[in-house]
């Protein structure tokens, strides 16, 4: 049962990957900002948000202070359904081995966990002076959630579901097969995102940005698994006590023979008296073994680390009508270190850091105005995913690098009240799915999301939106070779992953 010990660790990537709330690529967020969630397509506008969307381009503001304060509130689900089918066991009950707890009579389990995200701030400043605007942002980059799991993923399971068939094969069936285990992880991740900078209008047509985000990465994860039970002659028993019983009958087995061996009136019957020794005292150490592999695990690790991502922008006013922007944020080596307190997987040691680069990203976009009172959007978004390395070289699975495309409309109703809808496609670049597991896992999807703008006052905008996402469906199926009391068995296994993403979110926009 080795990889028994790979539960938590297994947990915790799941967690890792979990947390991502928002738009945007593998591990960045790109709705910072209540305008993006109602609008979606803001490279090209000239707006206060433009801070984090397009920077070049809030030099066009007036002169005076711009700030705009927002808050999200982010909820999603993730689902799988796994399988496994073990190799040569077609007709028997191990075949399917999640079918003894909880799968359907294909031995297909459903996984689910649950992120949310209530308090997701952002704040977006600017002063204008002349040609010159000077620029400061704060936003949660990457993550932003606090996930919980009580049921467990079939990445460790998958372990736990052979041992019905390793008990029948140590003379310890049942008529009534089953397993269980009680698992729970609490898992925190936070990407903050500190951006300065500054942009240059050089005339009415075209201005430059440069500037840089300081990233700060915080993770917290807790959890445990404990109370593998199987069901064995017809009785559910925690395997960890039931080994340790049967081992110390083993050893008092051993020491049985062992006396009486001593005491033996021959050397033949002495010899035959330790043989039985020996039987007994491979049976002692197999127990042992069994028994600290379905022991209790527990951790407590916390990870932490920083990072600069330079960033650039341009942004070229074709007329009164027509804007164009970009912005380049370069791909950002990252390593966290992990702060471990507890742990028994023997996997998160203190100290070691593990790489977590946020990928580059290129944002191109335009905005029309096709009346004076209606605007419409285009945009697009290319991240450098394959640069940016990940734990285990994981990247290199991609087939290739993430690209959305976006599009939005906006309508003044009144000189007060301004609606906007949008829609945003992504398109991950997921190959055969090897870079895919129910630990951490995304899907290609696409957002639509709608909001208004009221002006409460001649100097203060009231934004209040909402956006969901609708995820594909991608299903994998692969073969492995599960280590179990020093037996390889052979599975193939099926995973089909989707997920579910809720964001409401209000903010104020204010001109001094």
């Amino acid at each position: 049962m080795t990889t028994i010990r790979k539960t938590l660790s297994a947990l915790c990537l799941w967690a890792l990957g979990a947390l991502s709330l928002h738009a945007g690529g593998i591990l960045t967020n790109t709705n910072n900002s209540i305008r993006f969630n109602r609008m979606f397509a803001r490279e090209g506008a000239i707006a206060i948000d433009g801070v984090y969307s397009n920077p070049a381009g809030v030099a066009y503001l007036s002169e005076g202070f711009h700030l705009s304060i927002n808050n999200q509130s982010a909820f999603q689900t993730r689902t799988i359904w796994s399988g496994m089918q073990v190799r040569g066991l077609e007709g028997t009950p191990f075949f399917t081995p999640f079918s003894m707890n909880g799968g359907n009579e294909l031995g297909i389990k459903k996984y689910k966990g649950e992120a949310t995200a209530p308090i997701l701030p952002s704040i977006q400043a600017a002063y204008n002076k002349g040609n010159w605007s000077f620029q400061a942002g704060f936003c949660v980059n990457g993550g932003g959630g606090k996930c919980t799991f009580n049921h467990g993923l079939a990445s460790f399971e998958r372990t736990i579901a052979l041992i019905p068939m390793a008990l029948a094969q140590m003379g310890m069936p049942s008529p009534t097969l089953g397993y269980s285990v009680s698992s729970y992880l609490y898992g925190r991740q936070y990407v903050l995102g500190v951006q300065l900078g500054a942009a240059y209008k050089f005339n009415d047509h075209l201005s430059v940005y440069g500037g840089g985000r300081f990233n700060i990465v915080s993770n917290k994860y807790e959890g445990y698994i404990a109370g593998i039970s199987a069901n064995i002659g017809g009785v559910d028993e925690n395997l960890h006590d039931f080994f340790g019983v049967k081992a110390g009958e083993a050893a008092t087995a051993v020491a049985y023979f062992t006396q009486l061996a001593a005491n033996a009136t021959s050397e033949a019957q002495r010899q035959a008296y330790l043989e039985q020794a020996a039987v007994y005292q491979r049976t002692e150490q197999t127990l042992v073994r069994a028994q600290t592999a379905v022991a209790d695990k527990h951790l407590d690790c916390s990870q932490s680390g920083w990072s600069i991502t330079p960033i650039i922008g341009v942004n070229y006013r074709v007329n009164d009508k027509l804007n164009i922007g970009a912005r380049l944020e370069i791909t950002t080596n990252f390593n966290i270190e992990n702060h471990t307190r507890r742990d028994d997987t023997g996997l998160f040691a203190d100290g070691v850091n593990t790489p977590h680069d946020l990928p580059g990203l290129l944002a191109l976009g335009a905005q029309y105005e096709v009346l004076p009172r209606l605007r419409v959007g285009v945009g697009y978004h290319y991240f450098f995913d394959k640069d940016a390395e990940m734990a285990n070289g994981k990247q290199k699975y991609l087939s290739g690098n993430t690209q959305e495309y976006l599009a939005g409309i906006e309508y003044d109703i009144t000189d007060k009240i301004q609606v906007s809808m949008g829609g945003q496609k992504t398109n991950y670049r997921l190959g055969d799915g090897k870079f895919l597991n129910d630990m951490s896992f995304v899907t290609s999807s696409y957002s639509l999301g709608f909001g208004v703008g009221v002006k409460v006052a001649k100097n203060v905008t009231v934004n209040a939106a909402y956006f969901w996402t609708n995820y594909k469906h991608f299903k994998k199926e692969y073969d492995e070779t599960i280590s179990l009391l020093g037996n390889d068995i052979q599975v193939h296994n099926t995973d089909e992953f989707t997920r579910t993403n809720k964001v409401f979110g209000v903010g104020v926009d204010i001109d001094f």
